[in-house]
């Protein structure tokens, strides 16, 4: 059986065969990848060609990671540990193995009798130990990291689609304002239009933020800032009067500055962080790897924790609205004027100061719901439906609707309601005017 199993009593042509397709496969990709960079470039979508960029990179990434593990198999596979150090924290419970897979093991995979040659477990058994990963178990790694990776640009780019769908539906509002600026008028358009519209729309955010004792109190408002993310996350009034507050302080002479391309672009900006995989998402892999313990349920407890974070985060970016709106009326009624100032952006209402920090937020949420999604995909592939580590159907429906909301969440409220406050903060006036630029050109 190990000669059947060895590349010298393989046919040539099987050999040339396997490889062939496979090289096939990855020159599609290679050059697929290539023609998509040539049309991003043509059409000057510079910042999605830059995330293609990150995109390869991680792939490389992952290529270097599969070759390691190729490389290191058979040296890890002969390390041996004690029996009872292989029984502690197992994500099934272990049954007694017959004498025939001292020599050699055999794995049934979704209908599929999979055998290999486990000369380390005979080296290790001489021993009176096991060996610390099998040469089937290194194969099924390898699938969980490819897994993982695609699941997660495929999330990545769903959200991106989706949330930029949810965008450009705030364009008419664009074009609308442009219109007010211009001093247009049109039949879509038949209200009266004057410079009072500013104002108009800021005393609608004013009354429904700012006004009322009860209000301002900060379980009220945090709490009314939690529903409005599903309901109404921006409205027209809340639009206007942010892109008002932005173009005024980082561009007051550019009254027509088209303030949603400029948010669109920025996104794609943002979109080159997101599409990555940091170091401290695959420290997270590896977290969760450890917690896979039978009887824990670690993966059902933990598929809440995007959805409550995507809810966290929706809430704290309503209440930075509400918080800008009781800032200028506090400013309208020191300054005892009739009419109220324009929003004041500031970084002084996000966390740590930091605007920023949101889209990390946004990433670590994106990669941990992908993981969920992938780790179920590969188990499904690998032990099947009815496998031990899949647990029960009712922890199993729960994981995969938890996360179908997550990818809802973060598409149709959270991306849009990024995209729109955070350019309330005063660190993105350098990176606005580059942008401006840009634009103009």
């Amino acid at each position: 059986m190990a000669e059947s199993m060895s590349l010298e009593y393989k046919p040539t042509w099987v050999v040339a065969a396997v490889c062939f397709v496979i090289i096939l496969i990855c020159l599609f990709a290679e050059r697929g990848l290539n023609h998509l960079g040539k049309w991003l470039r043509r059409n000057q979508q510079d910042a999605l060609f830059e995330a293609l960029q990150k995109l390869k990179a991680e792939l490389m990434l992952l290529g270097f990671i599969s070759l390691l593990l190729n490389v290191f198999q058979g040296l890890i596979s002969q390390i041996c540990i004690p029996t009872h150090l292989e029984s502690s924290m197992l994500p099934c419970k272990k049954h007694t193995e017959s004498k025939s897979h001292k020599e050699f093991s055999s794995l049934a995979v979704n209908g599929h009798l999979l055998f290999s040659a486990d000369s380390s477990s005979e080296h290790c058994s001489r021993e009176g130990k096991v060996p610390l990963l099998s040469t089937e178990a290194f194969h099924q790694l390898h699938i969980l990291i490819f897994v993982v990776a695609v699941v997660h640009v495929a999330s990545c780019a769903i959200i991106l689609v989706l949330g930029g769908a949810r965008i450009r539906e705030w364009k008419p509002w664009e074009e609308w304002i442009s219109k007010v600026e211009k001093g247009k008028y049109s039949i879509e358009f038949p209200k009266i239009i004057s410079i009072d519209t500013h104002n108009h729309h800021l005393q609608k955010v004013l009354e429904k933020h700012a006004w009322g004792y009860w209000r301002k109190a900060a379980v009220v408002s945090w709490t009314m800032s939690f529903f409005k993310q599903f309901h109404s996350p921006v409205t027209l009034s809340e639009y206007i009067a942010l892109r008002d507050g932005f173009i005024m302080t980082h561009c007051p002479d550019n009254r027509e500055y088209d303030f949603h391309k400029y948010m669109t672009l920025s996104l794609e900006r943002d979109f080159r962080h997101v599409v990555g995989i940091s170091w401290y998402q695959w420290l997270f892999v590896v977290v969760f790897l450890t917690l896979n313990v039978e009887g824990w349920h670690a993966y059902f407890w933990l598929s809440f924790l995007p959805v409550v974070l995507l809810l966290l985060v929706g809430a704290k970016l309503e209440h930075i609205i509400v918080r800008l709106a009781q800032d200028v009326d506090e400013m309208k009624k020191l300054q005892g004027r009739e009419a109220a100032p324009p929003v004041k952006p500031s970084d002084e209402y996000f966390w740590f100061n930091r605007p920023r920090i949101v889209l990390h937020f946004i990433h670590f949420i994106l990669f941990q719901n992908a993981f969920e999604i992938a780790f179920f995909f590969w188990i499904l592939w690998t032990y099947g439906f009815h496998s031990c580590i899949m647990g029960r159907k009712g922890y199993i429906i729960t994981r995969l609707i938890m996360g179908v909301i997550a990818q809802g969440l973060c598409s149709y409220i959270t991306l849009p309601l990024y995209a729109l406050v955070t350019k309330m903060g005063t660190s993105f006036e350098p990176v606005q005017l580059q942008l401006q630029s840009s634009i103009n050109i």
